[in-house]
């Protein structure tokens, strides 16, 4: 799947991992006890990103993306600079 937004400068556009429904043990836990996952997927890079490629997973720091929502698919747009890791 590839993105519909075209990034600009140092962005990436990303798509956020499912957050998990079943603990360690066992127990499901409802949707308002989950917590917000803070690792995406790379879907696309925008000219001036250098140390990310499509395909990255990436720790993000939360509360510094722009969340939207695209034929039932939700993007976060994340400044290069916001990126912490990357996830092998």
């Amino acid at each position: 799947m590839s993105a519909p937004i075209t990034p600009l400068a140092d962005r990436v556009v990303a798509v956020r991992e499912e957050a998990k429904t079943q603990t360690a043990s066992g127990i499901y836990l409802p949707d308002n006890a989950k917590e917000k996952p803070i690792l995406a997927e790379v879907k696309a890079v925008g000219p001036d990103v250098k140390g990310l490629k499509v395909g990255d997973k990436i720790v993000y720091k939360e509360y510094s993306t722009t969340e939207l929502k695209i034929d039932g698919v939700e993007y976060l747009l994340v400044k290069e600079e916001d990126v912490l890791a990357t996830v092998n």
